[in-house]
């Protein structure tokens, strides 16, 4: 029986490779411009990491995640989300303690446990971005219009959500209501009334139909926030109004993790299905603290990186690169030599199997390059490349010396 990926487990190949490189170095390049460095925690962590900062609520931890005990005895899970490892680090290497503004952004596989579907993998991939140690409202919008720039890099359609989770000076009062609401509505789902207990709020966030019908009457954590959050917000919606960003606010946006507070957005695509949500983040001030590190401001966004490569379409007709062949076997060590100093400049590709004309060009052709470069016995004699460019239909015979400088 052949060997296969385990369920909800793909390989990345070509085309949907090409998209992907493209998207990890643009989204790199942004992030970059934003005064991001690169950071890559590990893939492995403590559970307790997970437990204590997604939230035990949370449908992460408690149905997903991909959990066991190692040979040496520790509880270890592979990471669900890439926020909580980007706070150990900060902590670990004691960053907190310096003072400033740190921050970073990362990419890789993140993992869990659940049924598979179109745009919800057990491994999938991220992109993300986290900033410590700003307060100001305007490094909120500073990260959205980071997500939002990496999203219009690609023309992608989206519709950006806000919404704002208020504070530990705010929620209270509101929780107590929102409890007091749920506590006569039997007819909700299971999971909400699990959630009802644990982290009310959660609620919010149920995709059950029936579920979000009743909560159109419950209370509204916006009519409930204290001075400052509410400032915060208000001067948040004037910040993106200012910069031409179009936003709506759906006060039901609570995120599905535990540490978000104040800012909460999404990005949402109407071209996707019932996973619609391509990029989401928000303000989380109080996690470093709950964590054992200092307290400390805290902002980021991850990006579904499968769900944005639905969404991406490239020049398929798009010439790069060379191909080089020979037509006799005398001019192979002529031709790889060639090869090897070209592609210290460029994308090459080299056929070591003598062919005709006719069959290069079709390779060539094939393979998508700008260029084909063929040495025949005339231009072997000759010390020689013939050229076609393959965009442009021309054609010319130049030295090896010359064919260095074509780009």
């Amino acid at each position: 029986m052949a060997i296969k990926a385990l369920r909800g487990m793909k390989d990345i190949l070509p085309p949907i490779s090409k998209k992907y490189i493209a998207f990890i170095q643009k989204a790199s390049h942004i992030a970059q411009n934003y005064s991001h460095e690169y950071i890559e925690p590990p893939l492995l962590e403590e559970t307790v990491l997970f437990r204590r900062s997604v939230g035990e609520s949370s449908d992460i931890v408690g149905k997903e995640m991909y959990q066991f005990i190692d040979k040496g005895g520790n509880d270890v899970c592979l990471r669900p989300e890439g926020t909580a490892g980007v706070v150990r680090s900060f902590i670990e290497h004691k960053l907190d303690r310096q003072g400033g503004v740190h921050r970073f952004y990362y990419y890789g596989p993140m993992f869990r446990y659940e049924r598979p579907q179109k745009g919800r993998l057990r491994e999938f991939h991220q992109f993300g971005v986290e900033s410590f140690g700003e307060a100001s409202v305007y490094e909120d919008a500073s990260i959205i219009l980071l997500a939002k720039e990496i999203l219009d890099s690609f023309h992608i359609c989206y519709e950006l959500k806000i919404n704002s989770l208020g504070c530990p000076q705010c929620l209270p009062s509101y929780r107590k209501k929102l409890i007091d609401f749920l506590s006569s509505k039997e007819d909700i789902c299971e999971d909400c009334k699990k959630r009802r207990e644990t982290n009310p709020i959660r609620v919010l966030d149920c995709k059950n139909a029936h579920c979000q019908e009743i909560y159109v009457n419950a209370p509204k954590l916006l009519e409930h926030l204290c001075d400052e959050c509410n400032r915060d917000f208000s001067q948040l919606q004037e910040i993106l109004q200012s910069e031409g960003v179009a936003f709506t606010i759906d006060e039901n946006l609570v995120r599905g993790l535990d540490y978000y507070t104040k800012t909460a957005f999404e990005f949402v695509s109407s071209d996707l299905g019932a996973q619609n949500a391509v990029a989401g983040g928000g303000r989380y001030d109080n996690l470093v603290e709950f964590l054992g590190g200092r307290p400390t401001p805290a902002v980021g966004f991850a990006i579904g990186i499968e769900r944005v490569l639905e969404l991406i379409q490239l020049d398929e007709n798009k010439r790069e690169g060379f191909y080089f062949g020979v037509m006799i076997a005398e001019a192979i060590e002529s031709a790889f030599s060639l090869t090897i100093k070209k592609r210290k400049q460029e994308k090459v590709y080299f056929e070591p199997k003598p062919k005709s004309l006719k069959a290069h060009l079709k390779a060539a052709d094939k393979q998508k390059a700008r260029y084909a470069c063929i040495i025949g016995e005339e231009e072997y004699q000759n010390g020689t490349v013939w050229i076609k460019d393959l965009e442009q239909k021309s054609e010319k015979v130049v030295t090896f010396e010359e064919f260095m400088g074509i780009q």
